[in-house]
């Protein structure tokens, strides 16, 4: 193992969104119905957040990239190297195989923020960690603790772990490459130290090359399907009105197929390309489900491809979790403690049989290989031997991730509620920053005036209202009330927040935002919005914007609800009002297309989209700027840089 900088082609993530997550999550739960199998409808309608709150969104990156250099933590032995970018949520990004000279996994060089995870910033490549709940994960662009341990038999291991905001659980990754493996090790551990079951969500997501000669096997017959707009259903993956979905580039648009494994199957996917070579996915019992996700053939799902690996090549994604579809929450009962093992190598498959058209056939070889490759009982035995040492302490610590553990582990001491033993994943005092300082002093008796940064729980609420009274304090509580759904004391406490915060833009914004955002919900609850509710909220945003002219998070959520309650005039005004250069932007360039072309003048909307428009934060799956393109521009054909649909 070795520590190395490694330069990329990279943008710059930028700073949090300073305006707290009380909206529904951008991955809204699916309707799952019959036939489906109960136990995955009954998993889909339980634990679902109804924000992401405390946490703030990533979604101030661009599409300028620059030579960056990034701590790299690599892994090798003779058969194997395994790059991991602690930086950016544990990446493991590449998995080069020196026999067959391959790269196992869609590695790049370029590493390109974009608008697919729970908190917007993702990018594309590697071997991603997710845990939370469905979408790519809360941690997918932080850096987290990272050291290495080492064991008594003399191994180093790779240890990276962090604080889970959302669940409030700790997540523990552990990788190893012994000396004469062909199998990158890594155990995963999570601790639930709450008093209570929580809802838990992982998916392990691995990125593989996409050509017309690679396929994916996976040991099922049948697979639940979803493309994106009606549930699932389960269908022949071989035979899916007749097409043979296991060859990514046979999809003609993006879907998702959970491979229904039988309870006593081994669990494992792999990729096989021309030569059989690809990376083989496997796990101990624990960890049920297998997905294969492809983008499709169609402009869209090419579009997105460009969009997120530039001059990189097409890929699809392998993936496993903890339960049958990406859909579901496990319970995870008070106190528990859960760990697996996953193992990544090359299964080195007979192309022959791993490409005939006999599914069974390909299935029983790629097992045999598998097993070849690392039994069950040599797994089993790898995980016995990974949870003795879960808990060594790390004798060098590589990366401080987020402060956000160890205030809560301040937080947990200081109310006598249970926590873990941090021995193994210390959560030190030095990674405290500005984001957690105002909260450990609130926690220790100090007056509050503020924080940047957002946090949970009814214990917060009563320091703050026990606090001296300032505005930044009520403002907390009432956003605090707003995440939990209770409307009616979270817009009296803005209201208050207002009455005390004269001549105060920043409170005063965000109190005017939230009674903005509490009075839209309560307008668009039906199926026509109210006009008095409306111009109520309209009323707030502009207030908002204008004790804070130069915010783009402001002005960008402001407008984008004006258009979307049929009030194109008013998100001009507060486009025309806004302050530093924020009409020069690529969202505010499109909102202003948009608005135009809602008031009547197309032709101006034409204009600004043939000029070029680039939203660097456009939505996975987001259709507006083509369906803008074709309203304004009827005759002409929608340029390739703005076809996104996937459907």
């Amino acid at each position: 193992m070795h520590v190395e900088r490694r330069l990329f082609s990279a943008a710059e993530l930028g700073s949090e969104n300073p305006l707290p997550l009380v909206g529904a999550p951008p991955e809204t739960p699916y309707r799952i119905t019959p036939p489906a199998p109960q136990e995955i409808i009954d998993g889909s309608r339980w634990g679902n957040p109804a924000n992401l709150f405390p946490y703030q969104a990533q979604d101030a990156y661009s599409r300028i990239r620059t030579d960056r250099e990034l701590l790299t933590v690599v892994l090798e032995n003779d058969f194997l190297r395994a790059v991991f970018l602690p930086e950016l949520g544990g990446r493991l990004w590449e998995l080069f195989d020196k026999t067959a000279n391959k790269h196992l996994l869609h590695t790049q060089r370029t590493i390109q923020f974009a608008n697919l995870a729970l908190r917007n910033a993702w990018f594309a490549g590697g071997v991603e960690w997710n845990i939370g709940t469905r979408g790519h994960s809360p941690t997918t662009c932080s850096p987290l603790h990272t050291g290495i341990v080492r064991t008594p038999d003399g191994h180093d291991v790779l240890r990276m772990w962090e604080f889970e905001r959302l669940r409030g659980v700790v997540f523990q990754i552990d990788a190893w490459l012994p000396a004469d493996s062909k199998v990158l090790l890594v155990q995963v551990r999570i601790r639930n130290p709450n008093p209570k079951e929580v809802p838990l969500y992982w998916w392990t997501n691995a990125a593989v090359p996409e050509n017309p000669e690679s396929r994916v096997i996976a040991p099922a017959g049948t697979a639940f399907a979803s493309d994106y707009s009606n549930g699932i259903s389960r269908v022949d993956p071989t035979d899916d009105d007749g097409i043979d979905c296991t060859w990514p580039t046979h999809n003609p648009r993006a879907r998702d197929f959970f491979f229904d494994l039988a309870a006593d199957q081994r669990r494992w996917i792999l990729n096989a390309d021309r030569d059989g070579d690809g990376v083989a996915m496997l796990s101990t019992e624990r960890l049920r489900g297998r997905k294969l996700f492809v983008w499709g053939q169609g402009a869209g799902g090419t579009r997105w491809q460009e969009w997120l690996s530039p001059e990189a090549g097409p890929y699809a994604e392998i993936q496993a979790g903890l339960a049958q579809t990406q859909f579901q929450h496990e319970p995870m009962p008070s106190g528990a403690e859960w760990s697996w093992l996953e193992a990544y190598g090359n299964a080195r498959l007979d192309p022959h049989l791993a490409h005939g058209t006999d599914w069974a056939a390909a299935i029983r070889h790629s097992e045999s290989r598998v097993d070849e490759l690392i039994d069950s009982t040599e797994l089993a035995s790898a995980l016995t031997q990974a949870r003795a040492f879960a808990d060594l302490p790390p004798e060098t610590i590589l990366l401080v991730g987020t402060g956000w553990g160890a205030l809560e582990a301040a937080r947990r001491r200081a109310n006598g509620w249970p926590w873990i033993d941090e021995t193994g994943t210390p959560f030190s005092i030095e990674s405290l920053s500005a984001d957690q300082h105002p909260w450990l002093a609130l926690l220790n008796g100090a007056e509050f005036t503020g924080a940047p940064s957002f946090v949970a729980g009814d214990d917060w609420e009563v320091l703050l209202e026990r606090a001296t009274p300032h505005p930044n304090a009520t403002l907390h509580r009432a956003v605090m009330r707003h995440a939990v759904g209770e409307t009616d004391a979270a817009a009296a406490l803005y209201r208050e927040t207002l009455r005390q915060a004269t001549g105060q833009p920043l409170p005063r914004a965000h109190a005017h935002r939230g009674l903005a955002l509490l009075a839209l919900a309560t307008a668009t609850a039906t199926a026509t919005a109210t006009e008095d509710g409306v111009a109520d909220a309209l009323a707030h945003y502009a207030r908002a914007c204008a004790a804070l002219p130069a915010s783009a998070p402001l002005l960008i959520e402001a407008a984008t609800a004006a258009v979307r309650v049929g009030q194109p005039a008013a998100a001009l005004r507060l486009i025309g009002r806004s302050h530093g250069g924020l009409e020069r932007g690529g969202r505010v360039r499109f909102l202003t297309a948009l608005a135009l072309a809602r008031s009547g003048h197309p032709a101006q909307a034409a204009a600004i989209l043939k000029e070029g428009v680039e939203v660097a934060d456009l939505r996975e799956g987001e259709n507006s700027i083509t369906a803008l393109w074709q309203e304004v521009c009827p005759q002409d054909e929608v340029p390739p840089q703005y076809q996104f649909s996937m459907h």
